[in-house]
């Protein structure tokens, strides 16, 4: 069966090709992209250099493959937070900022990859087109979920500096607890999102706040090699 074989060569070279981008993302954030060297990928994934060689032309295309891995499943893991159908555009909302903020999305090995990748993202036209990409995708989810909201009114210019401000607010309360973690108390950061993405808004969403769903977890749980 020709093209059942083909089928299993194709998703076990995907496989292979995720476990390399794996043993990258270990590497940078124990490391940095410097220290992250195909001979030390190699020795993490238990491969030859000839074998990463064979799927990824340079360092350099391991390394965007391994941020947009990163990047992709981020926001991935976000989304999913609306496929429980929360009962209201406010609650829909309330969910975004709770799973953008939640422990498995803040931490040391999190932070230590953006902190590898983002001086690439500043020199790297390829990486910058990564992270445009990424960002965009997260900031118009955003905008999407804020112009369902009553009273949004139907300004999409609006809507997108209200998205704006919000995607900075979270981006600054997610470094604070990667960097910081101790310094707050349990869910401090959330309620304070919640509370401050509320106001930008105009909406409670406190009063929105939900449980984090199971699907979520499951989500987040991939990110980790």
């Amino acid at each position: 069966m020709p093209g059942m074989r083909r089928k299993f060569r194709r998703e076990g070279e995907e496989r292979r090709r995720d476990q390399l981008i794996a043993a990258a993302l270990d590497l940078i954030a124990e490391s940095g992209t410097d220290g992250a060297t195909v001979r030390a990928i190699a020795a993490r994934a238990g491969v030859t250099q000839g074998l990463i060689r064979h799927y990824f032309s340079s360092k350099e295309e391991l390394t965007r493959a391994a941020y947009d891995t990163l990047m992709s499943k981020m926001t991935e893991a976000s989304m999913a937070s609306l496929l429980s159908r929360p009962p209201s555009p406010e609650a829909a909302l309330a969910a975004f900022v709770v799973t953008a903020l939640s422990p498995q999305l803040t931490g040391q090995r999190e932070f230590g990859l953006w902190s590898g990748f983002i001086r690439m993202v500043l020199r790297d036209a390829e990486m910058a087109e990564i992270h445009e990409a990424n960002y965009l995708a997260y900031r118009d989810e955003l905008q999407t979920l804020i112009a369902a909201l009553p009273g949004a009114g139907d300004d999409p210019e609006q809507h997108r500096r209200l998205a704006i401000a919000c995607n900075g607010l979270l981006d600054g309360l997610w470094l604070e607890g990667s960097v910081y973690p101790h310094g707050f108390r349990e869910g401090e950061l959330v309620e304070s999102a919640l509370a401050a993405v509320g106001k930008i808004v105009g909406v409670d969403l406190m009063a929105h706040r939900p449980a984090l769903p199971i699907t979520i977890l499951k989500e987040e749980k991939e990110l980790q090699p």
